[in-house]
């Protein structure tokens, strides 16, 4: 049985003619009659009464008349929601963001996007890394701005930039060294604070690979899930946090903020999306990014 089985079966029940039926479905009235016959064939019934002018249901024919009927309308609620769906599809966008980006040039970039895409409904979700990789793939997210380098052969990335490291102490551990940039070496006493405390790879191993780089092992490792944690604890002088320099921008109390004068000390800031994504929306975020780099003297992709 076919959903045309149920519509030639309504037409020629509603019409009560084969002839105004077959018109009105555009199919010879032969072939209508066909399939009517077909479909009183799945019951095993009579469901039109032979040879009635007009023609008439027998009372079984009522009853699947009404069944029917009630389904055609379910499948064109169907097809509604269908329809209604593909246009949220099309005017819906959703980000996927690490908490760190939020504090550099994410949210201007945002309203950037709002300002050309208006009638588009923005959803964002603080996801690690990891996470937004997943997220892509299962298609909960369209793209992704995050910290680590992953590679996916179903993902597409892009390095917007390099941001550089600071590290975030507590007022206390500065105001007792020297002022001005510090090096790796300088750390080297002082209980490191890492976050996120989650599944690797992270952020965290970036700043334990600087630390080896330079031989440095700090004597005490915190790991906490947040960065607000992190800073947390730097401002109870619990240690030191190694961050992105726009973290600066978040000003806590009991905190000071030195750079790192070390040429690797660097972190990225990258895009990611599902390769071969169709979307417009993806080159324009990154067109929105472009745009804000190029206000803000920024260099793009290095």
């Amino acid at each position: 049985m076919e959903l045309r089985h149920l519509r030639y079966f309504v037409a020629v029940a509603r019409e009560q003619s084969f002839t105004r039926a077959a018109d009105l479905m555009h199919v010879a009235q032969p072939a209508l009659s066909k399939q009517v016959q077909q479909f009183e064939e799945e019951f095993g019934l009579a469901l039109i009464e032979r040879g009635s002018r007009p023609v008439r249901l027998t009372e079984p024919g009522r009853v699947i008349y009404e069944q029917a009927l009630q389904i055609l309308e379910r499948v064109d609620d169907l097809r509604e929601t269908g329809r209604r769906l593909r246009v949220a599809e099309r005017n819906s966008f959703r980000i996927g963001f690490v908490a760190s980006t939020l504090y550099g040039r994410l949210p201007e970039i945002l309203r950037g996007y709002r300002l050309k895409r208006p009638d588009v409904d923005m959803t964002l979700l603080e996801l690690l890394t990891l996470e937004q990789i997943a997220a892509l793939k299962e298609g909960r997210i369209d793209v992704g701005f995050g910290r680590v380098e992953i590679e996916d052969p179903a993902i597409t990335r892009v390095l917007l930039r390099n941001e550089t490291l600071i590290v975030a102490v507590p007022m206390a551990w500065d105001a007792a060294r020297p002022a001005g940039p510090l090096k790796m070496a300088d750390l080297a006493d002082s209980a490191l604070i890492l976050y996120p405390k989650s599944a690797r790879p992270n952020n965290a191993d970036r700043i334990l690979a600087l630390f080896r780089e330079h031989g440095v092992r700090p004597p005490v490792i915190h790991e906490v899930r947040e960065l607000q944690t992190a800073l947390g604890l730097v401002a109870a002088e619990a240690g030191v946090c190694v961050v992105p320099a726009s973290i600066e921008r978040l000003r806590r109390d009991g905190v000071a903020y030195r750079p790192l004068d070390e040429e690797r000390a660097l972190i990225p800031v990258i895009m990611s999306y599902r390769k071969n994504d169709p979307s417009p929306e993806i080159g324009l975020i990154l067109q929105c990014v472009k745009e804000d780099y190029e206000r803000e003297g920024l260099a793009f992709g290095v």
